[in-house]
């Protein structure tokens, strides 16, 4: 059960992102401005065998249903797919169950409410594009499937940059949870719009989204406690897997033809030498 900071905090979200685009729109010299470059965090996904902390994946989803969902959709995820961050087979089901999708048409040609299984999407919060731009001031909320990628610096995936040096690149989590953590009372003489939020990573510092995550917004059930940089960190590691999950796979693949390249280079070298052992 939702606490009642989160439904404040989804009123002033929507409230914020209804603002029309242009009222919102930065002035010449705030759109000049651009932020400090995120902090480098330090995931557990990062590095040839970084993997996704589990539990800490699991909170994150905590904090996309019960926080982001009310915006933002999760298109690209089906509930099955929480399977693969720790949920049993059961628990996937009953996160399933607790939403209704339309289905049919049944026998007599009508379409029909169904409680949702684990082959299903996750649901959107709005039914289609359209009106996820007319609820927000004519601009959707972005799908949160992608995000991080999308926020990479270059473009990268989680994958090619987590292999990279970490002091020297900007990943899109490292964005994500700056973005999350940033926001602060706009510094004096700085001319805030009606509606808009002051956030230091944000481009031009002005947002349309009001800060999503309070102290305590949520209740998790492993007893962590919920600050603000807690959640930001856990919707983040969230957003990296179903942007990329199948990471581990792809990182243990990776292994496992780096050490069988090792010994066929051994083994070719071995043949090289018995080759040319008369001729030396």
């Amino acid at each position: 059960m939702m606490k009642p900071t989160i439904k404040t905090a989804f009123a002033a979200v929507l409230t914020a992102a209804a603002v029309s685009a242009a009222a919102l729109a930065p002035t010449t010299a705030h759109a000049a401005a651009a932020g400090p470059k995120p902090e480098v965090q330090d995931w557990t996904f990062k590095g040839l065998f970084g993997t996704f902390d589990r539990a800490s994946v699991q909170r994150g989803y905590q904090v996309y249903k019960e926080v982001c969902a009310a915006c933002h959709s999760l298109n690209l995820i089906k509930f099955r797919n929480l399977a693969d961050i720790g949920y049993s087979e059961a628990q996937v089901k009953a996160l399933a169950a607790e939403y209704e999708i339309e289905d049919g048409p049944n026998d007599d040609g009508e379409m029909f409410m169904r409680k949702r299984t684990p082959s299903d999407p996750m649901p959107s919060p709005f039914p289609n594009a359209k009106a996820a731009a007319a609820a927000n001031g004519g601009k959707a909320p972005p799908d949160l499937s992608l995000i991080t990628k999308a926020r990479a610096q270059g473009g990268d995936s989680v994958i090619k940059v987590s292999m990279k040096h970490p002091g020297g690149f900007t990943i899109g989590a490292d964005y994500i949870y700056a973005l999350l953590t940033g926001y602060e009372e706009a510094p004096d003489g700085f001319e805030m719009p009606p509606g808009g939020s002051y956030n230091k990573y944000f481009p031009g510092h002005v947002i349309a989204m009001a800060p999503p995550l309070v102290e305590e917004g949520v209740e998790f059930s492993d007893g962590t406690k919920a600050t603000v940089s807690q959640m930001a960190h856990d919707v983040t590691m969230f957003l990296a897997w179903t942007a990329e999950p199948e990471l581990e796979a792809r990182k243990r693949l990776g292994v496992k033809v780096m050490l069988f390249l090792l010994a066929l280079t051994g083994m070719l070298y071995a043949l090289k030498r018995k080759i040319w052992s008369d001729i030396h």
